[in-house]
């Protein structure tokens, strides 16, 4: 209850986002190629920047 009204990290934020290409990714990776390679750079360019992050 107490977690209710937490906001969310940028990290917290940046691994949605990329779970949820690698979602989109994986669904499109058996219908159309280039679309799937595009979530899959979508994807890589977020966990760059995650990287990032835990530099910082």
């Amino acid at each position: 209850m107490f977690g209710l009204f937490k906001k969310k990290s940028e990290k917290e934020k940046l691994q949605e986002k990329y779970n949820k290409l690698m979602k989109e990714w994986h669904q499109l990776s058996s219908v159309n190629r280039a679309e799937s390679d595009k979530k899959y750079e979508e994807a890589n360019a977020v966990i760059e920047q995650i990287e990032l992050l835990k530099k910082v």
